[in-house]
């Protein structure tokens, strides 16, 4: 059993982080007339065959290690390998076993952790970036690390995967943030408690014109258009509302809004059944690698750091298979926090990048993720934080989201907004896990925010909803 992230923690030549080793100017130079024509490059840092893991025993003990050491270096991986480098990785080995009873300390951790219910899972996807953690979990490793045999199922759209998650078919599922808060209050299915315990990733999202309309970068000449967006209750469809409405349009009105599934969207703009789409990449960037389509905006500039896609699943799964889930849990946190160091960025892009996977070209999937793109407008751009990946679900997100679906009408009369946040949302399921891997939580669940210029203020939901000159209120 092999796995990327359990390098042997005492051996100096070896990163347990496994991080990729080219990041200098030469892994950018394919930029040819506004565009990358070839994957960019990189070589991976450690210089020794992989060690193969016999068994899952063994894969929990190693993880249990490299917990342990990670925590004595501060999680620098240069000083661990200077150090491991200049004492003797076996020599720390010694020490460390002196000092702190290993085999009781592995023994305690997986006790706590109790036997799995239930090992072979499946999980649904969409085949957007968004979803890299839920992806590359598969082909790196992630879930066997913890012990699960699961299957990634690749998912038409939104509707699919929630109808799919209600009738059991998906033990868990890659949804958008604002799905389970509406499957939980039934709106626009069947009401079913569900539980969001990790956001996937935040920003990562554009808005798409049509190539004929560069002429039309102003929304006030949006009037008319038909934009498509992948579901309704998304970000995409929230974010698309808010940032047309505050250019004076309403979205019900002035604009069409569809719903087209997303990897649907760029042969809808080339035949012209849309103008333009608020969608998750990689599809935002193959309108412009098909030279069909530009990125107007990120969404990032609409909303610095807001959530997109997330890992959920039924509370009675949860419920009924506790030390599952807490399993699947570890296996997403983890490979979430993997997923935010830009130095593995294009190592994830060769994973996911199949046919089983996202199916799209290397060139397309490393654009989104490491931030150096083409906008379709003639020039190369370099925004590191396009997309990140951040699994903290905050209380405030939730809140954000249950005002969206108030004002535009998705769910009507007295709503309970911070209760039902923190009953869908389990910030304090992802903290758990986040200081058990060595990060660090967030020592509160709610923040105000500013989304075009215009505060939110948690403590203030409903006059916040009242505050807007365009809505259905």
């Amino acid at each position: 059993m092999s796995n990327k992230s359990l390098g042997d923690p005492f051996n100096p030549d070896i990163s347990i982080k496994h991080v990729a080793g080219c990041t200098c100017a030469t892994c950018s130079e394919d930029a040819v007339d506004g565009e990358l024509k070839q994957p960019l490059q990189f070589s991976a840092e450690n210089s020794q065959p992989e060690e193969t893991l016999a068994s899952s025993e063994e894969v929990m003990d190693r993880a249990i290690e490299s917990a342990i050491v990670r925590g004595m270096f501060g999680h620098n991986e240069i000083s661990r390998r200077s150090f491991m480098g200049m004492v003797g990785g076996g020599t720390i080995a010694a020490i460390l076993g002196s000092m702190l009873p290993m085999d009781s300390v592995k023994a305690a951790v997986k006790e706590s952790m109790g036997p799995l219910e239930k090992k072979k899972l499946n999980i649904g996807f969409v085949p957007i970036t968004c979803a890299t953690p839920i992806i590359m979990a598969h082909p790196m490793g992630f879930y066997k690390k913890y012990g699960l045999d699961v299957d990634v199922i690749k998912t038409a759209g939104w509707a699919v995967a929630r109808d799919k998650s209600l009738n059991k078919e998906y033990d868990a599922s890659h949804m958008l943030t604002p799905m389970p808060l509406a499957m939980s209050m039934g709106a626009g299915s069947t009401a079913k408690p569900f539980i969001m315990p990790a956001v996937e990733n935040i920003n990562g999202q554009a808005i798409v014109l049509h190539v004929d309309h560069k002429d039309k970068r102003d929304p006030k000449k949006w009037k008319g258009f038909k934009f498509g967006v992948p579901f309704e209750y998304s970000m995409h469809n929230f974010l698309l509302r808010y940032y047309v409405a505050e250019h004076g349009l309403d979205p019900d009105k002035d604009i069409q809004i569809r719903v087209v599934p997303p990897p649907e969207m760029v042969a809808n703009l080339r035949a012209g059944n849309l103008d333009g789409y608020l969608s998750p990449d990689p599809f935002n960037q193959r309108a412009v690698w098909e030279k069909v389509g530009f990125l107007h905006t990120l969404t990032k500039d609409i909303w610095e750091g807001h959530p997109c896609c997330a890992f959920a699943c039924s509370k009675e799964f949860a419920v009924t298979n506790p030390n599952t889930y807490g399993a699947l849990l570890r296996a997403i946190v983890d490979a979430t926090h993997y997923s935010s160091n830009p130095n593995n960025r294009k190592e994830i892009s060769e994973a996911i990048a199949p046919k089983n996977y996202l199916n799209q070209p290397v060139p397309v999937i490393q654009q989104v993720l490491t931030g150096y793109y083409a906008d379709g407008l003639g020039e190369i751009k370099n925004v590191p934080d396009r997309i990140d990946f951040d699994p903290f679900p905050w209380h405030s997100m939730a809140v954000w989201i249950l005002t969206q679906m108030k004002r535009w009408g998705y769910i009507e009369g007295d709503v309970d907004y911070n209760q039902i946040a923190e009953e869908v949302y389990l910030a304090a399921d992802a903290g758990k896990v986040m200081k058990e891997l060595g990060y660090e939580p967030p020592s509160k669940t709610y923040e105000n925010y500013t989304i075009m210029g215009k505060t939110f203020d948690y403590k203030k939901p409903e006059e916040y909803v009242k505050s807007f000159a365009i809505g259905r209120k």
